[in-house]
């Protein structure tokens, strides 16, 4: 091993063989030199080693345990491409997936539109930028405003108030049940009443709001139970709906709803929402001992009223989440009516399709082509992009409030019985919709949807949107084979190492 030659120093010449006859004078003149040098030595360690009697004899070893060692560090260097996988995982494997992606896309029709990209970094697309009925992907607009706009940690208060105080337990007047804009309220049976394909998922409780009443002290009601929707317009159903859809896919809801304007043993849903839930409300307080004199109407409570009781919903985190994961259509109208109260000072439907388009806008999304009339995604007047709703995908990720919330393949929500036998299963998140609208040979046409992520192992995801619309596209033997081309496309990715794969070492 050659070892370094100090600053200054004269390297060495190459060596030389000594002579025949010996050392030689310098040789020998070293060897005499250096005996002492080791006498000195000899000297010093014997006088290392020798014991001072005066000195005190030395502690007894510690009994303390050295903490071990800590954990190596990563031997990469930092200037190794293995500091960023992502981007290296990426470099290696995306030709491989356009390849498999792009065949895919060209079998769309001209009225469906697909993007997809990985790590927000575009893979393919098809007429991304053409106005499509989106149907329940809708929902994901809404979704990304509510979180921006309401907030991920809000709540929503429904009360309980009555004009004057209870005096010895007795209501002198009505009781008012005021909404405060929770798509969630519901009775103990209603959850699990089997009445709609998917139980509602982070409930409120009207009964733990009934027995709030009763804990008050509350024993007499001298008139009724009336409910407050005063929170947003009387508006019960959003235009553009299709034949059918009305009162059984979706509404009627207010900012007061309960089970989805649903009374127990009543096989009709209410036609006021506001006057269901007093049907409701006033059937609890009877089986909680509560006489109520009047009857269950719909109207406005005092502005001064005194708060008997009140109950918080889940976050809106989570209401997004039931939302989506459910693809529930009374949710969507609520939230989106509840983004316009808070973006403008009005819930209605208009107000907050304003305010989720001027959201869009300043997510730098163009917006010049884009129709949002509900938030259910059940109107055919709908008309969203695939461009659009790939950079709402983009602004979050599958870890996030609103991933987090999507189906997953062949497991949970909408999604829970597809792509179940497929290599997908258990990774792929998106968002369904749907669209009958017959008769088929008419248009507007039919829609099926799917939007979302497919996570990658140790890195982002592959972000994609497919909306498909067509005269019987909804048919599960046309929707379904490209499907599933689509799934076959995106689990190419990545084709090699993984970004897990490729990390420091």
């Amino acid at each position: 091993m050659n070892r370094p030659i100090p600053v200054g120093a004269r390297r060495p010449g190459p060596r030389r063989s000594k002579p025949e006859g010996g050392a030689g004078p310098l040789v020998a003149l070293g060897a005499f030199a250096l005996i002492p040098a080791l006498g000195l030595f000899a000297l010093f360690s014997w006088a290392e080693g020798a014991v001072d009697e005066s000195e005190p004899a030395p502690p007894p070893p510690s009994t303390l345990v050295a903490p071990p060692p800590p954990p190596l560090a990563l031997s990469t260097s930092m200037l190794s491409l293995r500091r960023l996988p992502t981007v290296l995982s990426r470099e290696l494997n995306i030709s491989d997936f356009e390849r498999a992606v792009v065949p895919f896309l060209a079998t769309l029709n001209d009225r469906s539109c697909a993007v997809v990209s990985v790590d927000g970094i575009l893979i393919g697309s098809r007429n991304p930028d053409l106005a499509v009925i989106p149907a329940s992907n809708q929902k994901l607009i809404v979704a990304a405003a509510a979180l921006d706009v309401l907030g991920a940690e809000t709540r929503l208060t429904t009360l309980v108030s009555t004009e004057l105080a209870p005096v010895d337990g007795v209501v002198n007047g009505d009781l008012f049940l005021v909404g405060g804009g929770d798509p969630l309220l519901s009775s103990d049976w209603y959850p699990t009443s089997n009445l709609d394909r998917y139980a509602v998922l982070s409930p409120t409780s009207l009964d733990t709001l009934a027995d709030a009443v009763r804990d008050a002290g509350v024993t007499q009601i001298s008139g009724g139970v009336v409910g407050d929707g005063s929170r947003y317009d009387d508006e019960f159903f959003a235009p553009g709906w299709g034949l059918g859809v009305a009162g059984l896919e979706a509404g009627p809801y207010d900012a007061l709803m309960a089970n989805d304007s649903r009374v127990l043993n009543d096989d009709q849903r209410a036609g006021d929402p506001n006057e269901g839930a007093a049907r409701e409300f006033t059937r609890m307080l009877q089986e909680r001992g509560i006489t109520v004199t009047g009857g269950a109407s719909s109207g406005v409570a005092t502005p001064e009223a005194n708060v008997l009781a009140s109950i918080e919903s889940a976050s809106v985190t989570e209401i997004v989440g039931e939302m989506l994961m459910n693809s529930d259509n009374n949710t969507a109208e609520l939230l989106m009516k509840e983004i316009g109260l808070i973006g403008e000072g009005t819930g209605s439907r208009e107000a907050g399709a304003r305010v989720m388009m001027a959201k869009l806008g300043e997510w730098g999304i163009e917006t010049s082509n884009i129709v949002l009339s509900d938030g259910s995604g059940l109107s055919l007047d709908n008309r969203l992009t695939c461009a659009a709703v790939l950079a709402v995908l983009q602004r979050h990720d599958p870890s996030s409030a609103l991933g987090q919330a999507l189906p997953i393949a062949g497991q949970t929500g909408t999604l829970r019985d597809i792509f179940s036998d497929h290599a997908v299963a258990g990774r792929l998140r998106g968002k369904t919709g749907t669209l009958n609208n017959p008769p088929f040979n008419v248009d507007p046409p039919a829609v099926k949807a799917l939007s979302g992520y497919l996570p990658v192992d140790g890195g982002p995801a592959v972000e994609y949107t497919l909306m498909l619309n067509g005269p019987t596209i909804s048919d599960q033997s046309e929707y379904r084979p490209i499907w599933n081309g689509l799934v076959e496309a995106l689990d190419t990715y990545p084709s090699g190492a993984t970004p897990a794969q490729l990390g420091p070492r």
